[in-house]
């Protein structure tokens, strides 16, 4: 058969019945890039989008079963602002699917009502809390490219960017690494979709660029916090460590970690924080861990602070900064 005619006869019957869905109830579905769209808004709605945590990721799914389906079961516990079906070349779904409610509190009564519920005989689909990525990172760049340069080229390839941040690549030499942050998890996932098409080039180079892995987010963020300065003392080389930032306006960052955690249901941080080098003027080394019962991996590195007097032992001071990164982490500060 040709491949039109193909992709029109399977699942032809679940087919038309959203067909018939959808003109009954007068509700657009806009397919773009392998995935369907409803709303992102929805008709009336009024104001901005709705904030982080408002989004459900559905796995799953049978591949047969469309919004017809699906969107009502969902829009019974809350007000839906967007639905998104990822789908195959075929017409079937690819088996997972987005919800993005207008409020968190309609996110969470989404994941309390349907994880583990059976949308058929023998079928129970799973809903979590969605990841929402916003973060790209681009590897290889050359060392001599400017900030300026490579956010005017994404500029004008891509929507939705919010900030470009270079870093040395930890992978190559005499490279650089880009961070990009874009405003939404579907404007960041249409951008890698464009510069993985191959067709935007800088500097004659194609762009080669993977969702923002979050050991490498970690590692990132503690760079920063690594001895930035040296003295050198005959043949040796003693370095002079850079505190983390823990200004006193920053004190509250357990405070608000911990409440960032009980508003996303994450669990209590525990902390987990080991003195690993001492230095004669008064900075201490500290290998340092963040479990969250939430997140799929804990967050750790190194860090430095200074001692607090003759008998400081530093923990609480490298609790509070790396609290402060786990923050900076998770997009709350």
């Amino acid at each position: 058969l040709p491949p039109q005619t193909w992709t029109s006869s399977v699942n032809r019957v679940n087919k038309m019945a959203l067909l018939a869905w959808a003109k009954e109830t007068g509700v657009r579905l806009v397919q773009v890039n392998g995935q369907r769209r409803y709303g992102g808004p929805p008709p009336g709605w009024v104001g901005d989008p709705p904030p982080a945590g408002t989004e459900v990721f559905i796995g799953k799914l049978p591949q047969d079963m469309y919004e017809n389906v699906l969107i009502p079961l969902f829009q019974s516990v809350g007000k839906l602002y967007e639905f998104r079906l990822m789908m195959t070349f075929s017409g079937l779904n690819r088996g997972f699917a987005y919800a993005k409610y207008s409020t968190r509190h309609a996110a969470r009564e989404a994941i309390a009502a349907f994880n583990n519920f059976p949308v058929r005989e023998g079928c129970a689909i799973t809903v979590s809390k969605s990841t929402e990525k916003c973060e790209l990172s681009v590897d290889g760049l050359a060392a001599s490219l400017s900030r300026q340069e490579l956010e005017a080229v994404l500029r004008r390839a891509t929507e939705g960017v919010l900030s470009v941040t270079l870093y040395a690549s930890p992978c190559q030499k005499r490279a650089q690494l880009a961070v990009l942050k874009y405003s939404s998890h579907r404007a960041a996932a249409m951008a890698k979709k464009t510069l993985m098409e191959g067709n935007v080039r800088l500097r004659g180079v194609e762009l080669r660029v993977s969702w923002l892995n979050p050991h490498l987010k970690q590692k990132l963020l503690l760079c920063k916090e690594q001895p930035s300065s040296s003295e050198v003392h005959g043949d040796k080389c003693l370095e002079v460590p850079k505190q983390a930032p823990v200004a006193l306006g920053l004190r509250d960052a357990l405070e608000r970690l911990n409440a960032l955690c009980q508003r996303q249901y994450l669990g209590t941080p525990l902390f987990l924080t080991k003195c690993v080098q001492a230095n004669p003027n008064g900075w201490l080394r500290f290998w340092c861990r963040v479990v969250i019962p939430g997140c799929p991996v804990p967050f750790s590195g190194f860090t430095w602070v200074r001692q607090d007097g003759p008998g400081g032992s530093g923990h609480e001071k490298v609790k509070v900064a790396v609290a402060l990164q786990v923050l900076r982490t998770l997009g709350e500060s």
